[in-house]
């Protein structure tokens, strides 16, 4: 019970700490980083013990999907080439590196520093996004990081399983290349038929709360079932997120995708706050184990690590750029504007903060792994480290960069919204009836504004006086209900309705409704 009454305190300090990070335009992961490791060392913190394999499918799976199902196709085939430099290059390199310093500073076995480099190198975008949603940063920034946080944890943890294993003696580094390609090559097609089947599922059933279950309980079960196969259990959820993604929203209707999305976004929230706490009381466990010299070297081992990461980063981003940018002099026009700024790249390089990922596969680690203590600690000091350091700074650093503002979605909502109002003008066009014209005249309404995106106000007005409207409308439904003259389920049917009109009309953050 008592464990029950805590988790139910952190996650109302969560809700409060994101409201808080959203006034002071940091990314909520930073704040949440820095409770989790003042709550680990209060006296009445609790000790919890998490089964490793557990922890990976509990953790990762959801998350995982939750990004591959918004991952854009179109993007990864534009930005293949910083992509790969960033999902596979930088990636390797960190990894590399901080191996190099933990084989020779702390001792590990190779194997060993192999795997602190591998959980250590994939940076989190939740907490970049957190940060550059409130900002019109370019869009290719956004889309190599949001591109890269996939990739990179396919490429790490696929890192960090192979050396965890050779660590254990279970294979030997001298398999490693025939095993990835024949994990990368299974959990690819693996990933796509359980994609398939889901979706043969998912659109038979009609209940919103059921398929998210089905979802959630899918979304496990193809983990599970890709790690007792020996396949990557990463790539195969991967690729099943993507798979679904692409189909999915012509099979479901809106009111399950509406359900299905509300949940998952507070489900990832959920797991935010619970990997961060308690990889906090595992750092508190491990402090208290290292006693003497062997805690301060451990605090300056987990130290150097941090500096390592960041650098390393910095160094690979803008070494790729300027090689980049040095070959594209010898291009055509496109390739020179499509080569990488600087600035951009100063500020990919910083955003290089770390996450669930890191906590996650640090703690999943064994429990007589060598070197288990210090690595757990130096993945909890870098994501706290970057998190704050690199998290906290961003606002400022995209201050003193002035990147141009970017207008590329809008320009394509703007393109997409005139041709889809069109679609519904010309399939209306042979319809002669009273309401069809009122239809017609809504839709005409809302193309004109559309072929004027340049129009703020107008398009700013139309939406304010529609939603200056459906307040009018709850009100006469509340002194409906409150007169007597419909019950409750009308109340709630109708009161669907009407949500579902003000959600049209109300894009995220930007208007108010008019008041009386």
């Amino acid at each position: 019970m008592a464990l029950f009454e805590l988790t139910l305190v952190l996650l109302l300090i969560a809700v409060a700490l994101t409201a808080l990070s959203r006034r002071l335009q940091v990314p909520y992961p930073s704040l949440l980083a820095l409770a989790g490791a003042g709550i680990a060392f209060l006296p009445f913190a609790p000790t919890i013990e998490i089964d490793p394999e557990l922890a990976l499918a509990l953790f990762i799976a959801p998350v995982l999907l939750d990004a591959a199902y918004d991952t854009s196709l179109r993007d990864l085939n534009r930005y293949r080439l910083p992509l790969a430099l960033l999902a596979l290059g930088a990636v390797v390199f960190t990894t590399v590196a901080v191996a190099l310093v933990g084989w020779k500073m702390a001792g590990l076995p190779i194997a060993a520093a192999i795997a602190l480099g591998a959980i250590v190198a994939p940076p989190d975008a939740v907490a970049a996004s957190a940060v550059l949603g409130q900002f019109k940063v370019p869009h290719r920034v956004t889309a190599i990081l949001q591109g890269e946080s996939l990739l990179n944890d396919a490429t790490a943890l696929l890192i960090y399983r192979i050396s965890v294993s050779a660590t254990i003696g279970s294979v030997m580094l001298s398999d490693a290349v025939p095993t990835i390609l024949l994990s990368t090559v299974g959990s690819l097609a693996a990933g796509y038929v359980l994609g398939r089947f889901s979706l043969l599922m998912l659109t038979r059933i009609e209940d919103a709360a059921s398929s998210t279950v089905v979802q959630f309980a899918g979304t496990f079960g193809v983990w599970i079932l890709a790690d007792k196969l020996g396949l990557s259990a990463i790539i195969t959820i991967v690729v099943y997120a993507m798979t679904i993604a692409r189909t999915a929203p012509r099979r479901m209707s809106a009111r399950k995708r509406v359900s299905t999305y509300s949940v998952w976004e507070s489900a990832v929230f959920v797991l935010n706050v619970l990997a961060f706490v308690l990889m906090g009381l595992q750092a508190r466990t491990i402090v208290e184990r290292l006693a003497g010299a062997g805690q301060l070297d451990a605090f300056v081992f987990a130290a150097v690590v941090l500096a390592v990461v960041i650098v390393s980063r910095l160094v690979w981003v803008l070494g790729c750029g300027a090689i980049i940018r040095w070959f594209a002099r010898f291009g055509d026009a496109e390739q020179r504007r499509e080569a990488p700024s600087f600035r951009g790249g100063v500020l990919i390089g910083w955003c290089g903060m770390r996450g669930l990922v890191t906590l996650v596969a640090a703690f999943a680690l064994p429990a007589d792994f060598p070197g288990r203590d210090p690595i757990v600690l130096a993945a909890f000091t870098v994501v706290l480290g970057t998190l704050v350091l690199q998290g906290m700074s961003l606002k400022p650093l995209l201050r003193w960069l002035d990147l141009d503002p970017d207008v590329t979605i809008d320009r394509e909502v703007a393109q997409a919204r005139v041709a889809i109002m069109q679609a519904a003008l010309d399939i209306l066009s042979g319809k002669t009836s009273s309401a069809a014209a009122a239809v017609r005249e809504q839709y005409t309404a809302q193309r004109t504004i559309a072929e004027n995106p340049e129009d703020a106000q107008a398009a700013t007005e139309y939406d304010r006086l529609r939603l200056y409207a459906i307040k009018s409308q709850r009100d006469a439904l509340e002194r409906m209900r409150r007169d007597g003259t419909i019950g409750d389920e009308a109340y709630h049917r109708l009161e669907e309705e009407i949500d579902w009109s003000e959600l049209a009309a109300s894009p995220p953050g930007r208007f108010q409704p008019l008041t009386t």
